[in-house]
């Protein structure tokens, strides 16, 4: 067989397959798309409404319903949790902050799940690095009452000074649209969904309407 005929042949393979999962990740997921909102340094931090998408440097009260808030000048970060909220642990944690998942982890009712203020770095089973993307698992209660799923990307920049916190960028998010479904880390509609497979980038991907 000829190597234009593989390589066809391939391409034809990868594109069916990228198909099938921008089908199934469209009929549920929402996506951000790429926000890189820099988060406040601060105690109040910044406030994140993942359904309506708003995003801002404290107080609370300016982001009505807010549903995730990373925070702190300790050195790290933490998360001040909304009702219902919290970050899932590592798999097979079950103490310590919220997680650096790895993408593909399956976010759901099955994680650990942290709703305290813990600093992220303070325990290094957590996996979060310094001048690195992290991704952390979250859930939370929609207007509807129910809970969802989804993962949020943080640029962190380096430690820095004691006591003074790193910058963190919220890069981008996403969560499942049916109440109590779970969403692999890092997975998001189409067309980004041909990023999984090494076909595009985050910069194709958008916001599905």
């Amino acid at each position: 067989m000829k190597i234009s005929n593989r390589i066809g042949m391939h391409m034809a393979a990868a594109a069916a397959v990228a198909a099938g999962v921008a089908a199934s990740a469209d009929a549920a997921i929402v996506y951000s798309g790429v926000v890189n909102f820099a988060c406040a340094v601060d105690i109040d931090g910044c406030y994140i409404n993942v359904e309506t998408g708003v995003l801002s440097n404290g107080p609370g009260s300016g982001v009505p319903g807010w549903d995730v808030n990373p925070y702190s000048t300790s050195g790290g970060m933490n998360f001040f949790n909304s009702t219902g909220g919290g970050q899932m642990r590592q798999p097979g944690q079950t103490t310590g902050p919220a997680g650096n998942l790895a993408a593909g982890t399956v976010i759901g009712a099955s994680g650990s799940w942290n709703t305290a203020t813990t600093n992220v770095y303070s325990n290094v089973a957590a996996g979060w690095q310094y001048n690195a993307v992290n991704m952390i698992g979250f859930r939370f209660v929609g207007a509807d009452t129910l809970v969802r799923y989804g993962w949020m990307r943080f640029a962190m920049g380096p430690q820095g000074a004691a006591g003074v916190g790193p910058t963190r960028t919220v890069v981008d998010f996403a969560y499942e649209s049916v109440a109590g479904g779970s969403i692999a880390a890092g997975v998001v509609p189409a067309p980004g969904a041909l990023a999984l497979l090494g076909v595009a980038g985050l910069a194709g991907a958008r916001r599905r309407r």
